[in-house]
């Protein structure tokens, strides 16, 4: 879509103060797909050529501007299954980005189901160059919303080697087979016991953290805890009720493929 209200695209290291109007570029897939009246110039974060993946033995390092066919090559297999949860063209993911996925907010954000599921921590930085660290499941607040603050963007996500090293299970559901998902479970074992994380089916994610491997009744009993009516997404993609009824199944199934 052309975007008519745009009177400048200019690299965002050279871009000088924020100012009313300003709006960040990276991939542009989501910023081109609809209206943006508010803006009036993009500052491309691409200009700052950060390495799309950083790998040391604390962990993994990954761009905001790191592409998701990027990600795929990472030799991790939930790393393949959230790419593909996309359900996107080549193309899209040669041009979408891991940072423009988590800042759209979406619930069925794949990139934010993954970040969440390894206990990612996101690099904030303001426009006077202070940067600050939250969780990727604080960071997204709500459908379409985040904890970012004017001028701030997102500079990177760092997934902890202890996450990245621990045994996972994945499950997606969507209406039609190739639909936007309607819920989306991640089990990771850690420390002998279970990290559940649930996004897609409810407006920001998810998490809950187990001492042992629960059984399907404690399972059902902390996920009414976690989420309330109010949380569960509501839209063309799937009724509350049945997001509800697949996200239970699936977090049985994980923690059954698990143990």
């Amino acid at each position: 879509m052309d975007l008519n209200t745009i009177e400048q695209v200019t690299d965002a290291a050279d871009a000088g103060a924020w100012r009313p109007g300003d709006g960040w570029l990276a991939g542009g897939t989501y910023l081109f797909s609809e209206p943006q009246p508010h803006l009036k110039r993009l500052r491309d974060l691409t200009a700052y050529r950060w390495p799309a993946l950083t790998d040391g033995p604390e962990g993994l390092q990954i761009a905001a501007t790191c592409t998701i066919a990027e990600l795929r090559e990472y030799p991790n297999e939930l790393f393949a299954q959230c790419c593909d949860a996309f359900l996107a063209s080549f193309k899209i993911q040669h041009v979408a980005t891991v940072g423009g996925n988590v800042c759209a907010a979406l619930p069925a954000g794949p990139m934010t189901s993954l970040t969440a599921a390894l206990d990612g921590w996101c690099t904030l930085e303001g426009p006077d160059g202070v940067r600050r660290r939250v969780a990727v499941t604080d960071f997204v607040t709500g459908e379409g919303t985040t904890m970012l603050e004017p001028g701030e963007f997102l500079r990177s996500i760092f997934l902890p080697a202890s996450a990245l090293g621990g045994r996972t299970a994945f499950r997606q559901g969507s209406l039609h087979p190739l639909g936007r998902s309607a819920a989306l479970v991640i089990g990771r074992v850690a420390d002998g016991g279970l990290v559940l994380t649930v996004t897609a089916s409810t407006k920001r994610p998810v998490q809950l953290r187990f001492a042992h491997l629960p059984t399907p009744a404690e399972l059902g009993t902390a996920l009414e805890g976690a989420i309330p009516d109010d949380l569960w997404v509501d839209d063309v993609h799937g009724k509350p009720s049945w997001r509800r009824h697949l996200t239970r199944m699936f977090a049985e199934q994980v923690c059954g493929e698990l143990r």
